[in-house]
């Protein structure tokens, strides 16, 4: 196997757009392949199920875009198609449809989400649906408005869940792609709310797809769903922070769970720069923390597991860093492998896996 890593960043600060690395499964070593240029603020990315083609949203102020690649497996090389608007300002998060049928995008400025359907040739059509959510939330300073921040689909691909930190609500939606021009649809229930104050950020269903978890971003808790039943219900909530943390400043980030389902993994960013970890009862899916590891630099945005399991890469968004992890399977420690690398403003990382 060939791995890839692709890091979306913050242009501007000395970030030219999306870097792409080779990643050695032996050492957790990276090395630098290609850069994608010329692009505004290509955050949040996501990878096609074809391994082929990769998208990102342009997280600009004003109105967004959505930029689609082409990326070419043997090389690491990619190619810009086409760009489209995203349908509201800030876009924070894509995702894309298992039969590859339609991009996703969650607008956190515009406290919106669209849907854009992809081309034949992998470029991207102008949204088809455009969905502006309504309200607000307890603290004054980050919910005054919607702000959506996650799109994300069931294990079966029948249902988007989309948190919204200004709400404090994960908005529920049905899918189908075969309805062309209005493919979502309000869920059943059409939300689901968390503690008022929370701040529902990045979400994450267990390997099992019975369990649902996500952060939250201002309280730096996490909520634990049940979802045997195809809708969330909650049993659990959980403080990612150290008991002797003292602080206001947690700033939940990101979640991700390990492949084994044994582990959960949470970053903190604030004044804690750390990754909360978390072993996972398989009998009831309920967080017990086992430790806090720190990222070793500054703003832990977002951060992945290889598919192995072996390692976890963290990127810190305001150290310009990547460090790897390497993971104890059994205890889900982790122990830094001395494997780093420099990148202005890391903001996600997507692996892809190709057979050589």
């Amino acid at each position: 196997m060939k791995t890839y890593l692709l890091v979306g960043t913050y242009t501007g600060s000395g970030s030219e757009g999306i870097y792409v690395y080779r990643f050695d499964r032996n050492n957790g070593a990276l090395t630098p392949v290609d850069t994608a240029s010329g692009l505004s603020n290509p955050s949040f990315l996501v990878v096609a199920p074809d391994k082929k083609h990769v998208y990102a949203v342009g997280e600009t102020e004003d109105a967004g875009k959505v930029y689609a690649f082409s990326f070419d497996t043997a090389n690491g090389q990619l190619q810009l198609l086409n760009e489209q608007p995203a349908g509201g300002a800030a876009p924070c998060h894509i995702n894309i449809d298992s039969a590859a049928r339609n991009v996703l995008v969650g607008n956190y400025g515009g406290g919106s989400l669209s849907v854009l359907p992809v081309k034949e040739d992998g470029s991207l059509a102008a949204p088809v649906q455009t969905i502006q959510h309504t309200g607000s939330s307890i603290v004054e300073s980050r919910q005054k408005e919607p702000h959506v921040h996650a799109v994300i689909f069931s294990p079966d691909g029948k249902q988007l869940f989309v948190p919204d930190l200004g709400i404090d609500k994960i908005v529920v939606y049905n899918y189908n792609y075969e309805n062309a021009f209005q493919p979502l649809t309000p869920g059943t229930p059409p939300a689901v709310g968390i503690r008022p104050g929370g701040g529902p950020r990045h979400f994450v269903f267990h390997p099992n797809g019975r369990y649902a978890y996500i952060v939250h971003e201002i309280s730096g808790h996490i909520t634990c769903f049940d979802y045997s039943t195809g809708r969330l219900v909650p049993f659990q909530m959980v403080s990612s922070t150290p008991a002797t943390y003292k602080g206001n400043k947690a700033s939940g980030a990101d979640i991700h769970i390990s492949p084994d389902g044994k582990f959960l993994y949470m970053s903190n960013r604030g004044d804690l720069n750390n990754l909360a970890i978390f072993k996972i009862d398989a009998r009831s899916g309920k967080l017990t923390l086992a430790a806090h590891q720190s990222t070793k630099g500054k703003s832990p945005r977002n951060f992945m597991i290889d598919p192995s399991g072996t390692y976890l890469l963290v990127a810190n968004q305001d150290s310009n860093n990547i460090i790897v992890f390497k993971r104890n399977k059994l205890t889900g420690r982790l122990t830094a492998t001395g494997q780093e690398i420099s990148v202005p403003k890391p903001v996600c990382l997507k692996m892809v896996e190709v057979e050589q």
